[in-house]
Parts: C-alpha cells; sequence; structure tokens
C-alpha cells in the first residue's frame, strides 16, 4: 500500500515537472486536445468516412502542436524582442502579394515560395498585435493621442491590404486583433462612442467603394437568405435545416441526412458546425462550445497575471481574438451573422490556418510558464 501510494504521488510530480520544462499550461493544452479530438471525429463525418482526409488533418495538427511547443519555449523578452521584425517582413510581404501574389479562387493572396504557397496574412494575424503590444507597453496608458493615431495606421495598412486581395474575414480578423491591443490598453470610453456614431457612415462609405460585389452579395444574403433559396442563400438555408433537425441529441454519428446526402456545402470547412450539430445535436453544441470557454477564460486569466505590459496586452488579444473565430463563425452558420469565410478553430479542416492559431496559443504558454518560473 506505501508503494502504491508514493507511485500515486511520483507520478503527478513527475507529470508537473514535465509541462514546467517543456513550458506548456495543462489547462489550456488539454482543452485545446479534447477540441481538436472532436474536430477529427466531426471531419471524419463531414467527409463521409474518408480516413485519409482525417490523416492529413492529423498531420496538420502535429505540425501545429509542434509549433506551439517551440514557440512556448521562447520567453516573452524574446517575443518582444522579434515583434518589430516580423511585422515589417508580415507588411513586406503583404505589399509583394499585390505585384507578385498568385490568384486562386478569384483572389490574390498568395506567394510562391517555390517549395510552397504562402499567405502572408497568416503571419499579420501574429504580427500586429505582437507589435502594438510592443509599440505601447513603453508609453503610458492609456495611449496618449499621438501614439493612438499610429496605432490605428498600424492597424488599417495591413487590413486595407489583405482586404483588397480580397479576403474580408482575415481583415476582420487581423483588424480585431489590433483593435484588442487597444482596448486592453484603455481607449478612452468617448473614443469608443464616437467610433459607434461614425459606424454609419463608415459602412456606407464601405459599402459603396470598396466592396465587391460577391461581399454586397453575402450581406443581402444574410439578410434574406430566401430571397435565392437556389444561388446565394442556399448555403445558409441548407445550414439552418442541417442545426434544427439535429435537435437535442442528434442524428447520431454518420447519420446526418444534410451532411451525408451532401445538401450542404462547404461542410467540412467553414460549415462544419452544422455538420456537428445535425449528428450531435445541441448537447454535441454544448459540450464544443464549453470546450472554447475554457480555452478563452485560461486566455484571459493568462493574461490577467501577465508580469508585464506586453505580455499582458498580447495574451489579452489573442484570448479576445480566439473569442471572435468562434463567435463570428458559429453567427454566420447559424444566419446571425453574414457570411465571410472564417473557419471553426481547430475542427474545420485546413493547415495555415491551425498552424497560425496554435503559434499564438505557444506564447500564451509562454508568458504564463515563464512568469511561474520567475517568481519561483
Amino acid at each position: 500500500m506505501i508503494l502504491n501510494g508514493d507511485d500515486n504521488g511520483v507520478a503527478p510530480r513527475q507529470m508537473g515537472s514535465l509541462q514546467r520544462r517543456l513550458h506548456l499550461d495543462g489547462v489550456l493544452l488539454g482543452a485545446l486536445v479534447l477540441i481538436a479530438g472532436l474536430g477529427l471525429v466531426v471531419l471524419y463525418s463531414a467527409f463521409g468516412a474518408n480516413m485519409e482526409a482525417v490523416q492529413r488533418q492529423l498531420t496538420r495538427l502535429a505540425v501545429a502542436f509542434a509549433a506551439m511547443l517551440v514557440v512556448a519555449q521562447l520567453s516573452p523578452q524574446a517575443l518582444r524582442r522579434w515583434a518589430p521584425w516580423l511585422y515589417i517582413v508580415g507588411l513586406a510581404m503583404l505589399v509583394a502579394v499585390v505585384f507578385f501574389g498568385v490568384s486562386g479562387g478569384g483572389a490574390q493572396r498568395w506567394l510562391n515560395l517555390g517549395v510552397a504557397r504562402f499567405q502572408p496574412s497568416e503571419l499579420m494575424k501574429v504580427a500586429l498585435p505582437m507589435m502594438l503590444a510592443y509599440f505601447l507597453a513603453d508609453g503610458a496608458l492609456p495611449p496618449r493621442w499621438r501614439r493612438l493615431g499610429l496605432s490605428v495606421v498600424m492597424i488599417a495598412v495591413p487590413a486595407a491590404l489583405i482586404g483588397q486581395q480580397p479576403d474580408l474575414g482575415t481583415a476582420v480578423i487581423v483588424a480585431a486583433s489590433g483593435f484588442f491591443v487597444l482596448f486592453l490598453a484603455g481607449l478612452p470610453w468617448r473614443l469608443l462612442i464616437g467610433t459607434a456614431i461614425a459606424a454609419g457612415p463608415a459602412a456606407a462609405v464601405l459599402w459603396f467603394y470598396f466592396m465587391h460585389d460577391y461581399q454586397r452579395q453575402r450581406v443581402l444574403t444574410f439578410l434574406n437568405p430566401e430571397r435565392d433559396p437556389l444561388g446565394a442563400g442556399y448555403h445558409i438555408i441548407q445550414s439552418k435545416i442541417a442545426i434544427g433537425s439535429g435537435g437535442v441529441y442528434g442524428k447520431g454519428f454518420l447519420n446526418g441526412t444534410q451532411a451525408q446526402l451532401e445538401f450542404l456545402p462547404e461542410r467540412h470547412t467553414d460549415f462544419i458546425f452544422a455538420v456537428l450539430s445535425e449528428e450531435f445535436g445541441l448537447v454535441g453544441v454544448g459540450v464544443l462550445l464549453c470546450l472554447y470557454a475554457v480555452v478563452v477564460a485560461r486566455g484571459a486569466f493568462i493574461a490577467a497575471r501577465a508580469q508585464d505590459t506586453f505580455s499582458r496586452l498580447l495574451a489579452g488579444s489573442i484570448a479576445m481574438t480566439f473569442f471572435v473565430y468562434v463567435f463570428v463563425n458559429v453567427g454566420m452558420v447559424t444566419g446571425l451573422l453574414p457570411v465571410v469565410g472564417l473557419p471553426l478553430p481547430l475542427v474545420s479542416y485546413g493547415g495555415t490556418f491551425v498552424v497560425t492559431m496554435m503559434i499564438g496559443f505557444g506564447m500564451l504558454m509562454s508568458i504564463h510558464t515563464h512568469r511561474r518560473l520567475w517568481t519561483s
């Protein structure tokens, strides 16, 4: 009995020691692994029981988690030193896309690096909040108007370059990641109220002068999908049917008619939430959303306990941007928001997106675990 008791005591200590050496946060890592595991199950169904597609996604997840592990080893000071250089490189690559970018699917978003194609906008999802946190960390908070104006320019330039590719969804996420840094830095309420008032005229200018025809069509479809049920409104109508037919407990694994009979478009990427809802019902949706809530809450907890301003602003932005990903995807699939083409984190099929996101979580773990080392 004594030996068993010793073994039971040693194992948790050894596990905790391993986590500290690898700079991993157990709560955050556990939630991410569970979400990824559930995502693989749903992807298997969305691909029509195609194991090869699941294996490809598993490989991408392995690369993403490896990237997270590597980034977690870097100290927050190292992240801070790299911030301006990453931003400059990312901005230069976005400009290069304008002149030398590779087109595909009606958009010019990639650079051909010879061995692979790279989407610079993914780099900016990480580089922009790092740069703003770096820029604002040394000054007084809330930031003065001059620094605030420069921060807005830092956000607007990459967001505009990404938006003209066109990639409105990514532009929104990049802009949001920068805005969250400013918000956490203490934006004056009068500025927030003024921005809200100016949103109406700005939306009109955006509609008439900057949005493409297909983007306007998405907004009109959001307002009334039944106006074109077999065309622009088909995606959201089929998605609502799938979600509603799942009920409380769902139709069962591999038994979703909308997905298995291929009525649901983009079922393995943007609309995979509808597949989950149809087959696992409200219970399955609740489990996934609770796991997402754990990730967001843990990120906010790490931000609150960060030791310096740079780490606090960066960690808070990463957590809030992750929330926006989930909120926008679920909102567009359920018809509460226009379709902007954002994947569901760790569930939708994809590679570059999940790697970029896990790099962000590696930064969160770095901020948290290095803090513990400094205070120990």
